[in-house]
């Protein structure tokens, strides 16, 4: 079957899915009773889903991003950090898929180093300009200091085996000062370095971006560190960044707790968080792509489950620094149908229910989760509505950058949430969202108000009938007569503009007014009215339809 074929079938099938027309998978009859209790005291809800990242550092600098930086900064209420590739890669500074560069580092004929900052200070000085904060990834290496110099840079975008921005340094001292510039440039540069910014050692060595050895990464990790924290005592470092949660992991954990340094000689290596990546899968079969959930929290256990073993970093803060659907954010929906989830409401129901279940499994394995991060962001000069995964195309917000708006509205101290139509932690772990979907969800409250985040979500990506949804939210002590109601939505007709987009014929040429109408299908959007309704028997009680894929945030206000 020929490429351009296959790309309207897969067109066709993804849209009839999103429109309801598509296979019947099955009905959503029973009520799902949902119950949150006000008057229970708990813990503040610790916000760890402001974290983001993407291939290609040079995007950084474009309208664009620096739009969608600020947008997530204002979004969010802790700090939001993010976090690129490429950041030390020799080039000319202009991006392709799954490539930028800064060339940072050279090498006179002398062999002496020569230090470049204009392309990284630009991209640094996007980063903090729109209120954001980076997470350093330092890598990968620049080509006067590769072992390997020569090839340098694949021409696909997925190679990697065998070039040389992947190998380890030449010359370990030379690493060593490049570091110790870099680290001492920022810091005269900008404010509060060091104790604002984040760092971390290359991007998943235990796979092909490191054509290196494990005690080759240890090494360079050993340096590194004696490097930054010889410029910045208190800054935060952290490694290794696996591709799951492999053995490499527990390997690299026992090298920093009691393994020789390659510095100093002496036993162990300062380690101020660890970092893993986490990973779900997809699939396209009988005509529709089918996530997998449960796989993602099955490497977030994984993970969780190595790091408890050491009691040394039982209390060490923990970043998923990729926590994803699947594992290829440039890797197009229009030629791999199985991530056709990524425009549509389906990828912000993942989103949010990935969040509430990952925070459930740390505290239940008791570890120290500072940071899940997603990797998506934007891709500059393509098409919109392309099958990237990003959070926005062309400036227009996708259904999922919603959910993140949702998820960083949430403020105050976690409060007891039931559902008959939660699936629970153990059985996603077990068996995954295949049979039944889960309908869950999350919520906080304060003095004055009650949030109940809830989502409606399923591993398979075909039509369904939606749910219908009792909640029951019992009144705080200080028995509050009256309730504001807002209720925020996220499905195929609220808060996504990827479906006005259908409804527009799909066009990759723009009017202004076509153009506008998009923006504001883009913004997060009301249910229906905000609404008064008065308290009985210390309860509000609402009644409403949860569509496959839908995700609602009601915030309740209470008042006298």
């Amino acid at each position: 079957m020929g490429i351009q074929k296959t790309k309207i079938i897969v067109l066709i099938t993804l849209c009839l899915v999103l429109l309801g027309l598509g296979p019947v998978w099955a009905a959503q009859n029973d009520l799902v009773r949902i119950s949150v209790d006000a008057t229970a005291t708990g813990e503040s809800l610790r916000h760890v889903w402001q974290y983001y990242g993407y291939d290609e550092c040079n995007y950084t600098t474009s309208s664009g991003a620096r739009e969608l930086m600020k947008t997530l900064a204002n979004i969010n209420t802790e700090p939001v950090y993010l976090r690129q590739h490429f950041l030390l890669a020799s080039g000319d500074g202009k991006p392709s898929l799954k490539w930028s560069s800064t060339n940072i580092y050279s090498e006179d004929a002398a062999g002496n180093p020569v230090y470049y900052w204009p392309i990284m200070d630009e991209i640094m000085d996007a980063i903090v300009a729109s209120g954001s904060r980076p997470l350093i990834e330092i890598g990968f290496m620049p080509q006067d200091l590769s072992v390997k110099p020569t090839p340098y840079k694949s021409s696909d975008p997925f190679g990697m085996k065998g070039y040389g921005v992947y190998y380890p340094p030449k010359d370990y001292q030379k690493w060593a000062e490049l570091i110790r510039q870099w680290v001492r440039h920022s810091a005269q540069r900008y404010q509060n370095v060091e104790k604002t910014w984040l760092w971390e050692l290359w991007n998943e060595p235990n796979i092909r971006y490191w054509q290196g050895t494990f005690e080759e990464y240890c090494k360079l990790f050993d340096y590194t560190e004696f490097a930054l924290h010889e410029i910045l005592p208190k800054a935060s470092l952290g490694g290794p960044h696996t591709a799951g949660a492999p053995p490499f992991l527990r390997q690299f954990l026992e090298h920093c707790l009691k393994g020789k340094n390659y510095v100093t000689g002496q036993p162990g290596t300062r380690l101020d968080y660890i970092g893993f990546h986490s990973k779900g899968r997809t699939k396209y079969i009988n005509g529709h792509p089918q996530m997998d959930l449960g796989q993602n929290l099955r490497t977030n256990q994984q993970g969780f489950a190595i790091i408890a073993d050491f009691p040394e970093f039982r209390n060490t803060p923990i970043i998923i620094g990729e926590c994803d659907p699947e594992g290829a954010a440039a890797l197009s929906s229009r030629v791999h149908p199985a991530n056709g989830y990524r425009n549509g409401s389906a990828y912000a129901a993942y989103e949010v229910a990935l969040m509430k279940h990952t925070l459930d499994l740390a505290a239940h394995q008791g570890v120290n989760l500072q940071g899940v991060l997603t990797w998506a962001f934007m891709f500059d000069g393509k098409d919109y509505f392309e099958g990237f995964r990003t959070l926005s195309t062309n400036g227009i917000h996708k259904p999922v950058l919603n959910a993140f708006k949702m998820l960083g509205m949430l403020q105050g101290r976690r409060i007891p949430l039931t559902s008959s139509g939660a699936l629970g932690l153990e059985q996603i772990l077990e068996k995954g969202i295949r049979y039944k979907p889960d309908i869950d969800g999350l919520a906080v409250a304060t003095k004055e108000s009650v949030q109940t985040l809830m989502w409606n979500y399923h591993d398979d990506m075909v039509k369904a009938a939606p749910a219908s949804v009792e909640l029951t939210i019992k009144a705080p002590k200080n028995n509050p007569t009256r309730a504001r109601i807002a209720h925020y939505r996220i499905d195929v007709n609220h808060s996504n503009a990827y479906t006005r987009w259908l409804e527009f014929n799909s066009p990759q040429t723009l009017g202004p007014d076509t153009l506008a109408r998009l923006h504001a299908a883009g913004e997060l959007e009301l249910l229906e009215p905000v609404r008064f309704c008065d308290v009985h028997n210390g309860k509000v009680k609402l009644n409403f339809s949860l569509p496959r894929y839908g995700v609602s945030l009601i915030g309740i206000r209470w008042g006298p």
